[in-house]
């Protein structure tokens, strides 16, 4: 269930506030996925499209099960931008706009933190392997 604007907007504002308190630093990119679902895909279609006209990257939908069988769709809306708190509260109202005009859900916007370089599923396994000797 999508949040209304005043409780995206003071999300927005709480996870930046929390990102710049755990030390990251404000003028670096970050890639921000604004992540938006519906159960109607044409809907979806709908706001993929108004999101690339606003030059957002739209990644292809993925199709997801729901507890009473029904099917749900989802992408995410990606920007790059630095952690500026006024720049991502125009961006949440930006989206949330086309989500409330296309009839589909915005359930807010997060990143990733880490190494650009590191894939989650690889490992070294011999970082995992006990020496026996």
């Amino acid at each position: 269930m999508s949040l209304d604007l005043d409780e995206l907007r003071a999300q927005s504002r709480e996870t930046v506030a929390a990102m710049l308190a755990d030390g990251l630093p404000a003028d670096e990119d970050y890639v921000i996925e604004h992540h938006i679902a519906s159960t109607d895909f044409s809907k979806l279609e709908k706001a993929a499209v108004e999101l690339v006209k606003l030059n957002y990257h739209v990644d292809d939908a993925d199709e997801f099960e729901l507890d009473d069988g029904s099917r749900c769709f989802a992408f995410v809306a990606v920007a790059e931008c630095q952690l500026d708190e006024k720049l991502l509260d125009e961006q949440t109202c930006e989206v949330a706009e086309v989500a409330k005009t296309t009839g589909v859900e915005y359930d807010g916007w997060g990143t990733y933190l880490g190494d650009d370089d590191e894939d989650e599923g690889d490992f070294d396994e011999d970082d995992y392997l006990e020496d026996d000797n």
